[in-house]
């Protein structure tokens, strides 16, 4: 993945992933994932990081929105590759969300 700009990787089967698969396919590109989660509704406020993150949603969804107001909602499956600086907001979704994340 090209770590210089912000991508969301849209699930596209059928079949609904489970964490193990998730895992699996971030450990297939030298990440080491760990796993959050958050209760429904929380909220992260605008902030940036200082390092590419790659996250999976295992299941729920979560809504980040970036400082230009585009919101991006990401269900099971989806994949945000997220560059070091990019100015983001989130909040979890009406049945919370858990993740996986890697950083590079």
């Amino acid at each position: 993945m090209e770590e210089s700009k912000l991508v969301v990787i849209r699930w596209n089967s059928l079949t609904i992933p489970d964490e193990q698969m998730l895992r699996e396919l971030m450990e297939q590109e030298g990440l080491q994932p760990y796993r959050w989660w958050n209760y429904p509704g929380d909220i992260y406020l605008p902030h940036t990081h200082p390092y590419f993150k790659a996250l999976y949603v295992v299941n729920g969804s979560i809504t980040f929105e970036l400082a230009s107001g585009e919101l991006l909602e990401l269900t099971a499956g989806d994949r945000l590759d997220l560059p070091a600086g990019i100015v983001h907001a989130a909040k979890a979704g009406v049945n919370g969300v858990i993740c996986l994340e890697a950083t590079r």
